[in-house]
């Protein structure tokens, strides 16, 4: 019997039928017109009006505030339209469409009993090659030159400044409870590497329940600090999707018993958004 249930996010409705066939839940987000097979953000307690910067974490809070109760002690995981958990790395050329289904996650093996979470394979920001930041930030580079070329000096921390808004980390975990702010600054300042994507797999209910405790409050926090309306470019719009991005690997870390497993990369849409719906 399947072990895991695997919620599916998109942003698509005719990615209904796709979805079903891997066995996955489908999740619809945004505007569009879902049909009633999909789950949604949208009833209950929820916060769907923000999800332009929340991304998938309006559906979490969906999970959290209405639908908590009726999961069970079993694997709960979450992917995405582009985004699929595997046991085995791929070569993006022998991933394609109708590979898919023979190539993600349908079941946990036996062997990750002893694990209660499952994060993606973590990416190594120190491991990037001077020349992207240099590209991708001018003015960071000229402030912050030692940094760049330094890879010891190219922490999490470093990166979030980089990618969305010098000091904003350090500005957002200042509103965390004094254990969580000790713990998480120590984590993004010392920490070259993180879990990414948003992507985790917990076999508690009560550790998910946990989890949701920490985060949403202090993302509720971080509104006071950031607002909604003066953030431009999508690293700022998103910045309470990246928040949680790094603060979730680092509290699954801390909390649970981990294992990782490779995240594949392929985006369903190139086939399926070129159908009539």
């Amino acid at each position: 019997m399947k072990n895991l249930k695997m919620f599916c996010i998109s942003l698509e409705p005719n990615h209904y039928n796709f979805v079903k066939n891997l066995g996955y839940i489908p999740v619809g987000l945004g505007d569009k017109n879902f049909d009633d097979g999909w789950h949604r953000d949208k009833s209950g307690i929820n916060i769907s009006k923000k999800n332009k910067n929340y991304g998938e974490y309006t559906y979490h809070y969906w999970i959290w505030k209405n639908y908590l109760d009726k999961l069970n002690d079993e694997w709960i995981g979450f992917c995405q339209y582009r985004k699929f958990w595997s046991l085995k790395k791929y070569k993006t050329e022998d991933i394609n469409f109708n590979s898919l289904n023979s190539q993600v996650l349908k079941e946990i093996p036996n062997k990750f009993d002893e694990y209660e979470t499952i994060l993606g394979e973590p990416i190594f920001i120190n491991q990037f090659r001077a020349m992207k930041f240099i590209k991708k930030g001018l003015k960071f580079f000229v402030k912050k030159p030692l940094s760049i070329f330094s890879k010891k000096k190219r922490n999490i921390n470093f990166h979030f400044d980089f990618m969305h808004g010098e000091n904003n980390l350090n500005k957002a975990i200042n509103l965390l409870d004094h254990q969580n702010q000790n713990d998480f600054r120590k984590f993004v300042n010392t920490e070259v590497s993180f879990n990414p994507h948003n992507m985790f797999i917990c076999r508690s209910k009560q550790k998910l329940k946990d989890y949701y405790e920490a985060l949403f409050p202090w993302l509720e926090k971080c509104e006071k600090l950031f607002g909604f309306e003066n953030l431009k470019g999508f690293g700022k719009i998103r910045i309470y999707t990246f928040l949680a991005e790094r603060f979730m690997p680092y509290w699954f870390r801390k909390n649970t018993k981990c294992i990782t497993l490779p995240i594949i990369f392929y985006d369903i849409r190139k086939d399926l958004n070129q159908k009539p719906l």
